[in-house]
């Protein structure tokens, strides 16, 4: 039995940093509580100046830009490509990562997961009409970067989505088909299957 739920942004909870510099929109997470106990995490930070990133042992992390000029990351020592609006950039969650701004503030998007627990594919789609989808995964994130995207699932439509909505199907496993509609939007696709044994 497939489940779908439609998260928005203005009822985001926000939340303090790990290392207290700034605050986490938190979209949606499969568990647990405050800071911990997650298996997976989708959520959006504001970054307002130039530092130091908290560490997250024992998890992966994807970021993409969602606002402002762009960044550098420094993630154990190697500095990464200048990283702009929509370029995912993976890195593991107990590195020690610093932020550089190539501009003023920005806004970004972060899906972060237990690699051991669970498999994850996440990426950016540009939708003008319509883009028909696939996936076997367990639980789908459709995260909205611009208003009026409309998805429809098992040919059931969904509520459209305004910016910075999520919507999240939760399915038994089996093939599902995605149907996204819109005049021209920008939206993620995050996939994740628990991983058993």
């Amino acid at each position: 039995m497939s489940r779908m739920q439609i998260l928005r942004a203005a009822d985001y909870p926000r939340m303090p940093w790990k290392n207290g510099a700034g605050s986490t929109l938190e979209i949606a997470r499969d568990r647990g509580e405050g800071l911990d106990g997650f298996g997976w995490r989708l959520s959006i930070a504001d970054i307002g100046a130039s530092g130091g990133f908290s560490a997250f042992t024992g998890y992966q992390r994807i970021i993409s830009v969602l606002e402002g000029d762009g960044m550098h990351l420094q993630v154990d020592g190697a500095l990464s490509r200048p990283l702009l609006p929509f370029d995912p950039f993976a890195f593991g969650g107990d590195s020690r990562v610093e932020c550089r701004l190539l501009g003023g503030a920005i806004r970004d998007f972060n899906l972060i997961y237990v690699p051991q627990r669970f498999r994850a594919r996440l990426q950016w789609l540009r939708v003008a009409g319509e883009l028909r989808l696939f996936s076997s995964a367990s639980s789908l994130l459709l995260f909205a970067a611009d208003d009026g995207l409309q998805a429809s699932h098992a040919g059931t439509p969904a509520p459209v989505l305004g910016r910075y909505d999520c919507l999240q199907l939760e399915t038994p496993g089996e093939l599902a088909e995605l149907l996204l509609q819109a005049p021209a939007a920008v939206c993620c696709l995050i996939e994740l299957t628990p991983r058993h044994g």
